[in-house]
């Protein structure tokens, strides 16, 4: 705290000797001593309200996290999660549909309209054969 080596302490001991004289320095030393400990309560006090204060707000961060885990939790029931799912599953089919719509002109659609499907050939449709394996 305060850089005050042996000698200058020797100093202010001889100076505080020869200011008080030596029937008053016992007492003038011991009532220096008392405030000193009064300071340092008074410190160690503020210290213990200040450690105390920075628990409880840790406390309060913690018990928000979880009661935010708690809530999510309970939104995760088997039920709630498969209507979530059935519900986001639409949500996204129709979205895709949205986008996956071109956008045509009148003219588009006409052309469109006028040209004949394709149907495949039922001839064309068979898978070929495999070899039997007992043949082999």
């Amino acid at each position: 705290m305060f850089d005050i080596g042996w000698s200058e302490l020797v100093v202010i001991a001889v100076v505080a000797l020869i200011a008080i004289g030596p029937k008053e320095l016992p007492g003038v030393l011991r009532m220096i001593g008392q405030w000193m400990g009064k300071a340092r309560r008074m410190a160690s006090e503020f210290q213990g309200q200040f450690n105390e204060a920075m628990r409880e707000a840790e406390m309060a961060d913690i018990k928000k996290t979880f009661d935010d885990a708690s809530s999510m939790a309970k939104d995760l029931s088997p039920t709630n999660l498969l209507s979530n799912l059935a519900g986001d599953s639409v949500k996204q089919a129709e979205e895709a549909m949205k986008i996956d719509q071109p956008l045509m002109t009148s003219k588009e659609s006409e052309a469109e309209s006028n040209i004949p499907a394709i149907e495949p050939d039922a001839a064309n449709t068979t898978s070929p054969k495999l070899p039997d394996a007992k043949a082999s």
